[in-house]
């Protein structure tokens, strides 16, 4: 069992969490692409009850083009995501790895919207799964 914190770039907004992810994951959409300012977005999932989250956030909700919305949660100060539940997980609560102070992970276990995914990426693993 692992404890990390997550925390927004002024600090004021950060999330504990306890344990083991249920799901570390990619997603190469272009709806991520755009909240990430990169070529996709790397994230770790967790149940709900093992995330403690201090400090103040504003809230975006993202509807999808299949309904389901997405809660983004970020600081009012700096303008950091640092978490977000909702969409296809909707008991989970993910944190962008890159908000973690330790954002390192022996290997992601999905990558989705590979249709997306840029030429020059090339994703390392073997047990990997793929989503188009």
């Amino acid at each position: 069992m692992t404890d990390r914190l997550a925390s927004c770039r002024c600090g004021q907004l950060r999330a504990m969490v306890g344990g083991d992810p249920v799901r570390v994951s990619v997603c190469h959409c272009l709806a991520c692409q755009k909240r990430t300012g990169s070529a996709l977005s790397a994230q770790a999932r967790w149940e709900k009850l093992c995330v403690q989250v201090e400090g103040q956030s504003k809230i975006w909700v993202r509807t999808a083009d299949s309904g389901q919305q997405t809660t983004y949660h970020f600081c009012p100060e700096c303008g950091s995501t640092v978490h977000y539940s909702g969409g296809n997980f909707p008991e989970l609560i993910a944190i962008p790895l890159g908000a973690l102070d330790d954002p390192y992970f022996e290997c992601i276990d999905h990558s989705v919207w590979e249709r997306r995914k840029h030429e020059w990426i090339e994703l390392l693993g073997e047990n990997i799964q793929h989503r188009d």
